[in-house]
């Protein structure tokens, strides 16, 4: 399973720190061990139920994201030098892990991909930072989890994970009509 997981995510290796690559590679293994889809369902399901008719794929949205945010962060770092300070392994790591919760919050009922009972009743980024917690994810990283999305919105947020919100939001509102 190893394999397949840094074939879906090379921007793994952009982790520098030896010992949080492999929790991340752990975290993601568990959770597909324990998903009803495989690494090969997660390149062709949509990136999300909420748009009809959705075409852009798990991966592709997720691997997006986290460039998109390794790129604001290296833009800010540029233009902003000392004034500006950005954990780049934290960041890549948050954004890797933002939606690993969600391979929880699917089932494949008669052929057809749809929100699991699990996931009506949490929403992955509450799965994804105890899936994260179990695998001894440092607490910066699970705060990028915890605020990637509207969940985030009531407290404060990191630098990272104010960058990787804005960049999960970028490649999840075009495509809502």
């Amino acid at each position: 399973m190893r394999e397949k997981v840094i074939e879906l995510w090379p921007e793994i290796n952009w982790i520098e720190n030896d010992d949080l690559q492999e929790k991340v590679i752990d975290c993601w293994e568990y959770a597909i061990e324990k998903s009803a889809l495989s690494p090969d369902d997660l390149r062709t399901i949509p990136f999300s139920l909420l748009i009809e008719d959705c075409k852009i794929s798990f991966m592709n949205h997720k691997r997006t994201t986290v460039q998109i945010a390794a790129e604001i962060a290296k833009t800010m770092k540029d233009n902003f030098g000392d004034e500006v300070n950005i954990d780049m392994d934290t960041l890549i790591a948050g954004a890797i892990l933002i939606d690993i919760g969600k391979l929880q919050e699917y089932e494949i009922v008669n052929g057809e991909l749809t929100t699991s009972a699990e996931g009506r009743m949490i929403r992955h980024p509450f799965s994804g930072v105890a899936i994260a917690h179990r695998f001894g994810i440092p607490a910066e990283v699970q705060h990028i989890i915890a605020t990637h999305s509207k969940e985030g919105d009531l407290g404060r947020r990191t630098v990272e994970s104010i960058i990787v919100h804005h960049a999960d939001f970028v490649s999840f509102e075009p495509f809502k009509k």
